[in-house]
């Protein structure tokens, strides 16, 4: 893929959700790739109380308030060369890993409002995937990577977003929806309806939250109850979910009114079922792909996966999780701003698609440009 035209680019991180880390990785990775094709990067970090962390190295202040470790590229070692030639100069300016200043929550920074071309939204979770800063960048008339408000709000939240799948006759696993309200005025009724609609073992989940954060695999009735007060710690809408004892396969979706998806890929781990340490411990999982499975069944997940992103509207990128039901696929659920390091799911399945990462990161930024002339009048 050609270079396109140098471009200033903003790169959003951080966040208030519980996938704060998880941002600080995918955002570590995007820059490096942009900066290797000569585009000028602007980091803005939001931290973990809503404020603007902007100006010095926003990506080295929150990681190290985190206390983690961003991610290194282990085949080109790009990424952490760009982290350390930023924090360089950032010195230069300001103390290590010292932030230039902190500005309030609302609003635009100025590194927003000061001609950026593009912005690249990598935060995970509520107030970054669920179509929050989507509108207030459409507010600003600023292009941004991925999914537009409506359907980054219904991917969000997965009591709407089973709803809308349902509603286009897509596969999926059985499920009803508890309010916290409910919950706690009536758990005896609530725990019966549950037996009966749904039984064991069953996964409780927050509506509102992703990377398995609050989730719980429920084996008896007596573990229902806090299996709800955690999911209910997170969300007042509750989703209880009948357990697939099936395989687990994900298809990454690219573009804009004609998308694209990738090869089927596999997630295999040793783990009973795939939690958030499992997610993001280093050697706990990883992704095959192809999937081994039939061609039938891989041009069946494609398909799929395209309808399921055609029915929330989305745009640019979002990875489609499935079970494996035997030879029944069945639909869990689309994430619009899926992990973006090298060496995520989403990359991985696209770069055995033959679409390297630096790649990738292009074809994004280039379909939300696209969005932008399609959206604008006349």
């Amino acid at each position: 893929m050609s270079v396109m035209t140098r471009l200033r680019v903003g790169v959003v991180f951080g966040g208030r959700s519980g996938e704060h880390e998880v941002s600080l990785a995918s955002a570590a990775s995007v820059i490096a790739a942009l900066e290797r094709r000569g585009h000028e990067v602007v980091p803005i970090g939001i931290g973990r109380d809503g404020r603007w962390v902007v100006g010095g190295d926003p990506l080295r202040a929150l990681a190290a308030q985190a206390r983690v470790a961003l991610p290194s590229d282990d085949t080109t070692g790009s990424v952490k060369k760009s982290l350390a030639d930023r924090a360089e100069a950032a010195e230069s300016r300001t103390h290590p890993g010292a932030l230039a200043r902190v500005e309030p929550a609302g609003g635009l920074p100025a590194e927003l409002s000061q001609a950026l071309d593009v912005a690249v939204i990598m935060l995970h979770g509520p107030y970054g995937e669920d179509g929050t800063i989507q509108g207030l960048f459409e507010l600003a008339d600023l292009p941004y990577v991925g999914a537009g408000v409506l359907a980054s709000a219904v991917s969000m939240d997965k009591v709407t977003m089973k709803a809308l799948f349902r509603a286009h006759g897509l596969p999926l696993v059985e499920y009803m929806v508890v309010m916290r309200g409910e919950w706690r005025a009536e758990p005896g009724r609530v725990a019966r309806r549950v037996a009966d609609a749904i039984g064991f073992p069953c996964f409780v989940k927050p509506s509102n939250l992703g990377s398995s954060v609050g989730i719980s695999k429920v084996r008896t009735a007596a573990a229902l109850p806090a299996a709800l007060e955690e999911a209910a710690r997170h969300d007042r809408k509750l989703v209880v979910e009948q357990a697939v004892r099936g395989r687990e396969i994900e298809v990454g979706v690219l573009g804009n009114d004609a998308p694209e998806a990738s090869l089927p890929g596999e997630i295999l781990y040793d783990a009973e079922w795939y939690d958030y340490t499992t997610k993001y411990t280093e050697g706990q999982a990883r992704v095959v792909v192809p999937a081994p499975i039939s061609p039938a069944l891989t041009a069946r997940f494609q398909e799929l996966a395209v309808a399921a992103f055609r029915a929330v509207d989305c745009a640019g990128m979002a990875r489609v999780d499935f079970f494996l039901d035997g030879d029944r696929p069945v639909l869990n659920e689309i994430n619009t701003i899926p992990g973006f390091t090298s060496t995520s799911a989403y990359a991985t399945l696209w770069e055995a698609s033959g679409l390297a990462y630096g790649d990738l990161v292009e074809r994004l930024v280039a379909l939300a440009l696209e969005r932008k002339r399609d959206l604008s009048p006349g």
